[in-house]
């Protein structure tokens, strides 16, 4: 399949893109006024969802309000998830006839492969890299959830798709809503221009209450039950800090603009007594380049104080992007977002986040000048692994050596499952007796 860019018609598309702002690398183009893309006659987008789960159903949602928002036509045209129940209700809204509904393990390449323009991959993130690699070979646009991977050879999987997505002008976009939420970007712009100056250190959280668990159906087989209770297990969720925790953690290498060097950790399951391998808190010391130390928290332990959010220090004041505060260090605001929003009362693009992730998606794709997040939440990604790694290990682990080890958790990268396949064996990671996810003698 060719890659679905839509032409503007007589209109050049660069002109359109030099008003924008260019941000982390990205170009954000959720500014962009709604008829500069809603075109006479534009082709509708084809759009596949894999994964109907909440968050699949929600990114199916989001891309259709954001047809709303830019006048960009988009129909959802094929869903798959190994579960028929969870394909049953948005094919159903969506009016998606039954040649276009797939179900099993391999339900992604029905989809991928039945003439769509974007695919919205919102599947256990275990199999996130064999899904975006498999859509960038087809020649298909990207909004894929996040995390991105659960090991280091997930990882280099998605580098390697993201490259060559580039070269395909393909579109990569994550659920990072951050990266596309009008308070970041505003705050983080202003990071980036030096208002704070060279960046000392960070603080990240996200500390919550606990997740859903979902008991086991005596219908399905293991590695079913397995993917239906998803968030349980390492190989499919990559543990808290990995699913829901790089969020703050994409937030940190955004503003420093790189990854972190190397990782030590500490963490445990202390209240968690499910099923599964996962553990239930995590404290790492992540150090970037020039020897800068930040700290990163997260945790599900009930009825316990939340914290979600992010802290960035520099020579001359903090920053606190999801606020939209920066202060120098005598307490004086050097930005406030709430008040620079009352003073530019016109400014666009200030949807929801997660709508705006899919505006920023199609806009991109129509102008020609597809965006491509993939290897920036890539590493994000792999920056939550080291940091569960270094944890389990309780060894101090180099980001390059991490990556470069290409260690696995996911049976055969995802390709070939089925029902019948073997689920892997949880165990729980114990520091002293583990080393890049899996069991190994004593230290």
């Amino acid at each position: 399949m060719s890659n679905p860019i839509i032409s503007l018609g007589g209109n050049s598309r660069r002109n359109f893109l030099s008003g924008c702002a260019a941000v982390g690398g990205l170009t954000l183009l959720s500014s962009l006024p709604v008829n500069a893309f809603a075109q006479s006659g534009q082709k509708t987008l084809k759009v596949g969802v894999v994964g109907c789960g909440g968050r699949g159903q929600g990114a199916a949602g989001d891309i259709l309000n954001a047809s709303k928002h830019t006048g960009i036509p988009v129909e959802i045209y094929a869903v798959g998830d190994v579960f028929p129940h969870a394909t049953n209700g948005i094919a159903k809204r969506n009016k998606i006839p039954a040649e276009r509904v797939f179900n099993g393990f391999d339900n992604y390449k029905g989809v991928i492969n039945s003439g769509i323009d974007i695919v919205i991959l919102a599947t256990p993130p275990g199999f996130r890299p064999l899904h975006i690699a498999y859509a960038v070979q087809k020649g298909v646009n990207i909004f894929a959830e996040k995390p991105f991977a659960t090991d280091a050879a997930g990882i280099n999987t998605v580098i390697a798709a993201a490259a060559l997505a580039k070269e395909k002008k393909l579109a990569i976009v994550a659920g990072t809503q951050r990266r596309h939420q009008r308070v970041y970007v505003e705050t983080m712009k202003r990071i980036h221009d030096g208002i704070i100056g060279k960046l000392t250190g960070a603080q990240v959280y996200w500390n919550g209450g606990g997740i859903w668990f979902r008991n086991p159906n005596p219908k399905w087989t293991e590695i079913e039950n397995q993917a239906n209770n998803w968030y349980h297990y390492d190989w499919l969720s990559g543990d808290n800090i990995v699913e829901q925790h790089l969020h703050n953690l994409d937030v940190m290498n955004w503003a420093f603009n790189t990854h972190p060097t190397g990782a030590y950790a500490m963490g445990g399951r202390q209240v968690r007594n499910t099923a599964g391998d996962i553990w239930d808190h995590f404290a790492v010391e992540f150090t970037f380049p020039g020897d800068v130390r930040t700290l990163s928290f997260c945790r599900h332990w009930p009825r316990t104080d939340d914290a979600v959010s992010e802290k960035i220090v520099g020579e001359k004041g903090v920053a606190s992007p999801g606020a939209g505060h920066i202060r120098d260090h005598d307490g004086k605001t050097l930005f406030d977002f709430k008040s620079w929003a009352r003073e530019n009362k016109n400014y666009t693009g200030h949807h929801n986040a997660y709508v705006n992730e899919h505006v920023d998606l199609l806009k991109s794709i129509v102008a020609g000048e597809p965006l491509n997040e993939g290897k920036v939440v890539a590493e994000s990604t792999f920056d939550a692994i080291i940091g569960r790694e270094a944890a389990y290990s309780g060894r101090r682990l180099k980001w390059d050596a991490a990556l470069a080890s290409n260690f696995s958790l996911v049976p055969n990268g995802g390709e070939g499952i089925t029902r019948d396949t073997p689920a892997p064996v949880p165990v729980i990671p114990q520091p002293g007796s583990w080393y890049l996810g899996k069991k190994i003698g004593k230290k």
